[in-house]
């Protein structure tokens, strides 16, 4: 009985808690509004920020920069187009690169943006940048954060949404927010996030097209990337493998040639 209860609570729980994907037309959970988890989103940003120390490499700092406004302006352009505007409601938009060794980029949800120096020779040059820019970019877009946070509520059993599952347990959904922008991870989500990926990837090759860079340079940067080390089996990585990602991102190249155009 209780298993047939459960069953139709979760029904229900996915049916009316579901929104679209921009772009793709995915459905995804959706459990938490903009004005629940932005809040938060950008008191946690600023809380890494304090912690961490910025670049003084003028030129790298002045690239993260330079492309983020750029991509910024592609995606707004583009969500105007297609009658999304309203997705990006209360959005604070914010590039920083941050001194460290590790080879990562992140988007909080709400365009907080977050380069670290590590990633930066991969990059090579702002076409690099682009491409990692791109495709954090398109996580926020596409709620990816909002998503997993949402996921990440539920499997915890913290219902209600997210206020109370602040009062229940506030270092916990702090942990879920952090692992929803992808700063942590946790091996029970780690298919949910190669979903994220994989379609992350596809959205921001169409915002760094849109911002006047070949997406091309996609597949390039993932190769450069595949030369730094013996990387984890793909199915324990909350990112598919880079010959995955390249095979991928070839084929979605044509698409997203559409919107490209030299210059902009």
């Amino acid at each position: 009985m209780l298993k047939k209860v459960a069953i139709v609570w979760l029904t229900a729980l996915f049916i009316y808690g579901c929104a679209t994907v921009p772009v793709t037309g995915r459905k995804q959970l959706n459990l938490v509004s903009n004005e629940e988890i932005l809040p938060m989103s950008f008191q946690q940003y600023n809380e890494v920020l304090k912690e961490s120390k910025l670049s003084q490499n003028q030129e790298w700092t002045r690239m993260v920069k330079q492309v983020g406004a750029k991509i910024q302006v592609a995606v707004e352009t583009y969500m105007k187009e297609k009658g999304y505007s309203d997705h990006l409601n209360g959005y604070e938009w914010e590039f920083n690169l941050i001194e460290s060794e590790v080879i990562n980029a992140w988007c909080m949800p709400g365009g907080k943006v977050a380069f670290y120096t590590g990633i930066m020779p991969i990059c090579e040059d702002e076409a690099g940048v682009a491409v990692v820019m791109g495709h954090e970019i398109a996580h926020a877009v596409a709620n990816h954060g909002r998503e997993r946070m949402s996921e990440g509520l539920v499997a915890n059993g913290l219902l209600g949404g997210l206020s109370a599952a602040v009062g229940q347990n506030p270092t916990l959904t702090q942990e879920i927010l952090m692992q929803s922008a992808g700063i942590g991870t946790q091996l029970g989500m780690l298919s949910f996030s190669r979903t994220h990926e994989s379609e992350a990837d596809e959205i921001g090759l169409i915002f760094m097209a849109i911002a006047g860079y070949d997406p091309h340079e996609a597949p390039e940067f993932w190769k450069r990337m595949d030369q730094g080390g013996e990387l984890p089996p793909e199915f324990l990585s909350t990112h598919p493998h880079p010959a995955t990602r390249i095979k991928d991102l070839e084929a979605q190249i044509p698409e997203a040639m559409k919107y490209y155009k030299e210059g902009n």
